[in-house]
């Protein structure tokens, strides 16, 4: 068991494959995108996830990338800040903001530099044939090709996940996101910022966050919305943002002029299977287990680390799968738990919602119990211990 192929170039993917090359894998990649993706939003790697990064030899060149964000602070509809929390507020990798926050477009180059991994972009897997000695893809572009292993990195939408498991298994959570990069005239001073305006414009409650980039006035914007339904996959997400903000003060009308034609806009999902794997079919990162509330690339560099390691000590792979399941499945479902409100609290529906959500936020470093409100973050991002695989063994 030797080869591998692995569907999705982006953290769990290549972290994937810089591990199977450590134990002597030959990992094939493919990315249905035409290059590695430029832009994206800040990410967090929070607990045991600096654990595996500092066993990559990385940490020294990730902490040289973390974006120095200071905080998170919340704006009333004039824009003035009415709460803030610092970045270290619940202690380490148990604050809003973790300590190590990255840009992933940083950390999808240094991942790719560390893996060495030849990328075959703009291709996907069509199929997928359970054989005697392995098994069989079939693809959009070249021949059909036999690999011990297929491994599903490809995201919450995924098509490995399609292919192996059936009917989509994504529960919605009620909200449309983008990202894009910017330049604000306003000064951040590090912090990053959270705007909020009630329902209007035909869509529920909407939200503009900037992730400050130093200070130059470059920052990456999320912007989004909750609704009922999704938008149709027909529309044009650019022209759907500009619709749904129209007529709004503060920094939006400057940040709508900046909004890309191929805008990242997509809608909120959680992923939600009664395993991880099948046949020689397995599922890592946002494919398996999406939907977490900032720990999504956190699970993804554990997960790949624990698959990684235990292919290295089975000879079946289908034992090293229900091994990795086994070892992830408590850590997952620690970092799966979702704080109160949900979207309401993120994007709240009405003025008075806004103002509530505000003084929570405000009175939330003094509450008794906040670290359980925040869902215990630190607690949940440590809650997976690293077994020793014997390659990695002095």
């Amino acid at each position: 068991m030797r080869t591998v192929l692995i569907s999705g170039a982006g953290v769990a993917g290549l972290s994937l494959a810089y591990w199977l090359r450590q134990y002597g894998f030959h990992p094939t990649l493919i990315e249905r995108a035409p290059a590695l993706r430029p832009g994206g939003q800040a990410v967090d790697i929070r607990g045991t996830a600096r654990e595996v990064v500092a066993r990559m030899g990385l940490l020294d060149e990730v902490r040289a990338a973390h974006t120095g964000t200071r905080g998170i602070a919340w704006l009333n509809e004039r824009g003035r800040r009415v709460a803030e929390m610092a970045a270290d507020a619940f202690g380490d990798s148990g604050g809003v903001i973790a300590d190590l926050e990255i840009l992933r477009t940083d950390l999808v180059r240094i991942l790719h530099d560390a893996a060495a991994a030849d990328i075959e972009y703009g291709t996907e897997i069509t199929a997928l044939t359970e054989e005697s000695d392995g098994i069989r893809a079939t693809f959009t572009h070249g021949p059909a090709r036999t690999f011990d292993v297929v491994v599903g990195a490809d995201g919450i939408g995924s098509g490995v996940r399609s292919l192996a498991f059936g009917p989509e298994s994504v529960r919605d959570l009620g909200y449309h996101l983008g990202y894009f990069p910017a330049r604000t005239r306003l000064a951040l001073d590090g912090w990053e910022v959270v705007y909020n305006l009630p329902a209007g414009n035909g869509v529920g409650g909407r939200v503009v966050m900037l992730y400050p980039l130093g200070t130059s006035g470059d920052c990456r914007v999320l912007i989004g919305f909750t609704s009922p339904e999704p938008i149709s996959p027909q529309a044009n997400p650019a022209a759907v943002v500009t619709e749904a903000f129209a007529g709004a003060g503060w920094e939006i009308p400057a940040l709508l002029a900046q909004l890309p034609d191929d805008l990242y806009f997509s809608r909120a999902g959680e992923v939600r299977l009664a395993e991880w794997h099948r046949g020689r079919t397995v599922l890592l990162g946002d494919s398996a287990f999406g939907g977490s509330l900032g720990m999504g690339t956190s699970l993804a560099i554990v997960g790949a680390y624990v698959l990684a390691g235990e292919l290295s000590t089975m000879d079946d792979p289908r034992a090293a799968f229900a091994r990795y399941a086994d070892e992830m499945r408590d850590y997952v479902a620690a970092n799966r738990k979702r704080p109160p409100g949900g979207a309401s609290g993120f994007a709240p529906r009405t003025r008075n919602g806004i103002r509530l959500r505000n003084a929570v936020m405000r009175a939330m470093p003094y509450l008794p119990g906040r670290q359980r409100m925040l869902g215990g973050l630190q607690r949940s991002a440590n809650a997976i211990t690293l077994k020793p695989y014997p390659a990695l063994r002095s």
